[in-house]
């Protein structure tokens, strides 16, 4: 198992049984590209990047700092020498986003792509990831997968559809591979919402994640 599916799994769990948390791993990895990006980020910031109440932001920091990821300085919150390193290998395995418009594979009004990292061979369906967008209350999403040089859909979809989204939408397609620069065996994430930009990039961002602590879980329970 990845150290960090690993940690992202001890700071979603509950420590008191009877209080449900108001955050998910989204919210979590959230926090890190906001960190990696600034030295420090303060507790208002927090709360209108994740669009959370500042009690669950009192509570996510606090399930981050028992783990020894972050602490609280004059300037806000920064990261420890273990939450950066943690975060570094979190980040490596989503390592570009964008934005698209709405298309025949992005039927939002509101499209937020992710690239996942050489994570083609835990894609079934995609029907996963979908229900995985839907739990942020975003509309759905789109999985998809760069192989042979090519975006090709999931199994589920059929080869008429990688036929289509070559032909018919060269321009997604190739606009995807030019912003995203992805390798062989990646996965592209689209979040697709027609109310909020934020649910479709937490919608996108959730079902990678989905993707990868599921794996990882039912790899770690089988050896």
């Amino acid at each position: 198992m990845h150290t960090y599916v690993k940690a992202l799994t001890k700071i979603a769990s509950r420590y008191a049984p009877s209080r449900m948390l108001s955050f998910e791993l989204v919210h979590i990895f959230k926090v890190f590209q906001l960190l990696d990006k600034n030295e420090h980020v303060s507790r208002t910031l927090l709360c209108q990047e994740l669009a959370l109440g500042e009690g669950s932001v009192r509570t996510l920091l606090k399930h981050l700092k028992m783990q020894n990821l972050v602490k609280s300085t004059n300037g806000g919150t920064r990261l420890t020498e273990k939450g950066k390193a943690l975060s570094s290998e979190l980040l490596h395995s989503m390592p570009s986003e964008t934005i698209i418009s709405k298309c025949s594979i992005a039927l939002g009004k509101f499209n937020y792509v992710v690239l996942l990292r050489n994570y083609a061979f835990a894609i079934k369906s995609g029907l996963e990831q979908r229900d995985a967008a839907i739990k942020m209350g975003a509309l759905g999403a789109t999985t998809m997968i760069y192989k042979d040089n090519k975006i090709t859909m999931p199994g589920a979809y059929g080869n008429n559809n990688n036929n289509f989204l070559q032909e018919e939408e060269p321009h997604v397609t190739n606009l995807l591979i030019e912003k995203l620069k992805p390798e062989e065996n990646d996965v592209i994430i689209i979040g697709s919402d027609n109310e909020s930009l934020r649910i479709a990039e937490f919608a996108a961002k959730n079902a990678a994640l989905f993707t990868i602590t599921i794996h990882e879980t039912h790899t770690n329970a089988n050896m």
